[in-house]
């Protein structure tokens, strides 16, 4: 797994953003959270799912808090979809290349540091 490749899940992806802002390897940040380097690879891989408190704890070693706040519920996305849904299906297929294209300039800006 790359250092760009995206994360299988949100834990996964929050515990490699911080111990990667932090400098540190798997097996510096196992030390400081008082866990296996084994533990710490499985959970940025994806094979296990920490719980909360795991990873409140390894965030918290890498120096870093997880703040968690109930927002409502937004509808927009809900809207756009349906709005989408209604236009003809050319339309749509172009819509789609061209998100993709933006994805793509996106990505290869991150990668080059540009």
């Amino acid at each position: 797994m790359g250092k760009f490749d995206p994360a299988p899940t949100l834990a996964a992806g929050l515990i490699r953003l911080a111990r990667s802002k932090a400098g540190l390897t798997q097996s510096e940040l196992a030390e400081l959270a008082g866990v296996s380097q084994q533990a710490v690879s499985a959970y940025e891989t994806g094979r296990k799912e920490p719980t909360l408190p795991s990873l409140q704890r390894l965030l918290a070693a890498a120096g870093y808090d997880l703040r968690v706040h109930l927002e409502p519920t937004d509808e927009h996305d809900d809207s756009v979809a349906t709005f989408i849904e209604s236009l003809p299906p050319e339309t749509r297929v172009e819509l789609e290349k061209s998100r993709r294209i933006r994805t793509d300039e996106a990505r290869l800006k991150r990668v080059r540091g540009h």
